[in-house]
């Protein structure tokens, strides 16, 4: 049977059902969301006189739940208008629209006669052929459906999602001895392809692979520090990204997860295992205290930490674990701290680190890092089959840069092994097997393969076919041309990759020159090109020290030659021969945007976000992005539909004013940076393959560059009307002195200048006028201290 997921039910609203719910909405899935009808009614709805038949009533906890979605922050929605897709209900009245999905989540109450009851209406109403699946994160899949029909059991499985469902890419799928192989693969596909998800196959064991490796290793991490009489804040300073773990590091983590939901993670882990293992998934005291306290964290206002308002401004305390008294936060300084802070990759730190015997930091990082490398290689086999299924659950479910046997790998793992017996650890038995046959690593690479270490022999990683990896990719592709900033390279079937690679992926001369040189080879020798990268983030501007500096020493001609480079290099992009598309993710700011409107199209990961952004530095937009956001807002009214002129170009002003920023791919469409030329990929690592189809569907199509036309601007009367709304902003306090400047410099080159209302100009003057703008801005003090601000400190500055 062919599977497809057209409309979806989800069981259950809480925190969690209505995050997979919002997820699934934001892949375009319609999905019925359902939940309890309540037994009493509110004072409110008493007052308008409802009785619990009114079907407001009766759907209240889903509706409640489902408009929740509105306020969460960070959005679980990538569109409000997404809401529109999720349907609320409730299990008495609309169990039988069940018939109607292709793919139903259980996420009610975990426990396990609770979910095995909900399952057995679900058999009763499912249509035959329907994937079933529980979002437990840890009660036995097996037993949830051991009573349900063959059907059922043959299309039933684990998907335990990470929560917030939308932002966290892990998902573990855990089948049961009786799922079709073919459901699970489809799961498998379906859950990278379309909801952009990192699909790890887990055992049906306790807590499966993340949550079991991850709560040990935090709870391990408290027993160190009690023993070793470190503060929390102390050990939050250094197990965070110093050893490539999430800034909430540990105790933060634990606030913000809850120290209740913590706790009961835990104990599912304990009630099931024996031994060592059982000693190890015991909650210290003071943890039960906090949680009879109600100190458990974010939800409750304390927890581990304290926010405190003193005279000075708030103040972060620190909870003691002996006397549960809140004192001032501590860093935990060494020199190991200072040693590791040197070093470039997560790799080289945490070595440092755990080398350094007998410094306080180097030794609270070796406690906590040894038992989680001997817990994981203990587990292997049972909760995953190989080690890669490990080390992704713990960089896509923990937000670990590198996963236990990654770590194990980067400190060396024959000394440590040797470290691990001398302080009367005992081994895994296939991890002394795998020394003693002379394998010195779990993992090896390779012309473009990673192998990794599996009974006695090294096994090729399996990656998704739409997983193009660029540091793979150069192993066995020679790099055509590169320079600081950029790398040229060919990313098969006639399409090239422009690769940024500068500090940050930000614009400079290098990188220009290399845009201008990919056109060329392009133009001769390949179908079409992909702007793209694998950073951090796609590209967050232009060198902003560069042009302060230049600025400082009075160098306008410097900065005016680079500008005009950067416009002439988009001009060309705009009007290549072959079609460019861009691959933009995650922050694509000011320059960063400016790159990617004038392609031929852009290819945006799902997590995109988009803005030109140059007002908080004291600037506008130099390479084009002014008049290139606003020939798109016209690109995007109807072919034939009249309109109004002024309304586009205040809703350009606006934007570009404000500095307005997308929390999405599909928000930077609604903001108008996206039309329907562009597309989105809902996962990352299939970004470059999606962008690069892009170009070969656009090559094989016959594309032409587009004709050069003049653009239609609101000239002067226009510019008056854009300026009216920034002097009401000023005069009410919303801006200052310097806002208004930026406003009046903006408005000018927006409106193409002293001309008349529907004048047509030519691209190469509103481009002119830009620059004019943008040099004059540069010179001002004001502009100067934003920027020397935003590069000191990471934030904008108002004055």
């Amino acid at each position: 049977m062919n599977h497809k997921i057209k409309r979806a039910a989800v069981l259950g609203s809480g925190v969690m059902g209505a995050g997979i719910a919002a997820h699934l909405a934001n892949v375009g899935i319609p999905t019925l969301m359902l939940d309890m009808a309540p037994e009493e009614l509110t004072e409110d709805e008493q007052k308008k006189g409802m009785t619990l038949n009114d079907s407001s009533v009766r759907n209240r906890v889903a509706i409640t739940n489902k408009a929740a979605l509105k306020k969460h922050k960070p959005s679980p929605l990538t569109s409000q208008k997404n809401l529109e897709l999720i349907e609320a209900g409730n299990f008495s009245d609309h169990m039988d629209k069940l018939a109607e999905a292709d793919w139903i989540i259980e996420v009610v109450v975990e426990n396990l006669d609770v979910k095995k009851k909900v399952l057995a209406q679900v058999d009763q109403y499912r249509k035959k052929g329907s994937i079933v699946s529980s979002n437990t994160s840890g009660i036995s899949i097996e037993s949830m459906s051991e009573d349900c029909s063959e059907d059922f059991r043959k299309h039933f499985l684990g998907t335990h999602f990470f929560n917030p469902p939308r932002y966290l890419k892990l998902l573990e799928v855990i089948p049961t001895k009786q799922t079709d192989e073919k459901v699970l693969q489809f799961m498998k596909r379906f859950a990278e392809d379309k909801l952009g998800k990192g699909v790890v196959e887990a055992k049906d064991t306790p807590n499966f692979i993340a949550n079991r490796i991850g709560t040990y290793g935090l709870l391990i991490t408290v027993q160190a520090m009690l023993k070793g009489g470190y503060s929390v804040g102390e050990v939050d300073s250094v197990t965070g990204p110093l050893i490539g773990r999430p800034k909430s590091a540990t105790f933060r983590t634990l606030d913000v997860v809850g120290l209740d939901t913590f706790i009961h993670v835990a104990k599912n882990v304990y009630d099931q295992v024996e031994g060592n293992e059982k000693k190890a998934f015991e909650v210290p005291k003071f943890m039960t205290t906090m949680q009879e306290n109600g100190w458990i964290g974010s939800k409750s206002g304390q927890g581990f930490f304290l926010k405190k308002k003193g005279e000075n401004g708030s103040e972060i305390l620190q909870l003691n674990p002996e006397t549960l008294e809140y004192g001032p936060k501590e860093k935990l300084k060494s020199k190991a701290v200072e040693m590791a802070k040197q070093e470039i990759g997560t790799n080289r730190k945490v070595k440092t680190l755990v080398n350094a015997k007998g410094d306080r930091a180097g030794d609270l990082v070796w406690s906590v890092v040894k038992p989680v490398l001997l817990y994981s290689a203990e587990l292997l086999g049972e909760i995953a089959d190989d080690i890669p299924s490990i080390d992704k659950a713990m960089r896509w479910g923990f937000g670990w840069e590198l996963g236990p046997f990654e770590i194990w790998d980067a400190i060396g793992v024959r000394e440590s092994v040797e470290r691990m017996k001398e302080e009367g650890d005992t081994i895994p038995d296939w991890v002394v097997h795998m020394l003693e046959g002379g394998n010195e690593s779990f993992y090896k690479q390779g012309n473009g393969s990673v192998f990794f270490y599996d009974n006695e022999s090294y096994e090729p990683q399996v990656f998704n076919p739409k997983s193009i990896n660029i540091r793979r990719l150069k192993q066995t592709n020679e790099v055509i041309k590169k320079n600081t900033g950029a790398s040229l390279i060919d990313l098969g079937d006639g399409v090239a990759g422009l690769e940024f690679h500068s500090q940050s992926n930000a614009i400079g001369l290098d990188i220009i020159q290399m845009i201008n040189h990919a056109i060329e080879k392009v133009d001769d020798h390949f179908e079409g090109l992909v702007i793209g990268n694998q950073g951090k983030n796609f590209c967050v501007g232009a060198n902003l020290g560069m042009i302060l500096m230049e600025a400082q020493d009075f160098n306008f001609f410097e900065i005016e030659m680079v500008v005009k480079h950067f416009q002439d290099a988009m001009m060309r992009v705009k009007y290549a021969d072959k079609p460019i598309v861009t691959a933009p993710f995650a922050m694509t700011l000011g320059g960063g945007a400016e790159v990617c409107l004038p392609s031929a199209a852009i290819q945006a990961s799902s997590e995109t976000y988009m803005g030109l952004v140059e007002a908080g530095v004291g600037l506008i937009p130099g390479g084009g992005g002014n008049k290139e956001l606003y020939i798109k807002h016209l690109r995007n009214v109807p072919q034939g539909v009249e309109f109004d002129l002024q309304k586009v170009a205040n809703s350009v002003f606006e934007k570009i004013a404000m500095a307005k920023v997308s929390t999405s791919g599909e928000e930077a469409r609604e903001n108008g940076f996206l039309d329907n030329r562009d597309s989105i990929s809902p996962n990352l690592d299939h970004l470059l393959h999606d962008a690069k189809q892009k170009v070969l569907g656009m090559a094989n199509s016959g594309y032409q560059a587009p004709k050069r036309n003049k653009v239609p601007v609101v000239g002067e009367q226009g510019y008056a009307t854009m300026l009216l709304g920034a002097k009401s902003l000023a005069l009410s306090g919303y801006a200052s002195e310097h806002d208004l400047l930026i406003a009046e410099k903006l408005a000018f080159v927006l409106a193409g200048g002293r001309v008349k209302e529907g004048t047509l100009v030519d691209e190469q003057y509103l481009l002119d006028l830009e620059r004019e703008a943008f040099l004059s801005l540069v010179g001002e003090a004001k502009s100067q201290q934003r920027m020397q601000h935003m590069l000191m400190k990471g934030k904008p500055l108002r004055n």
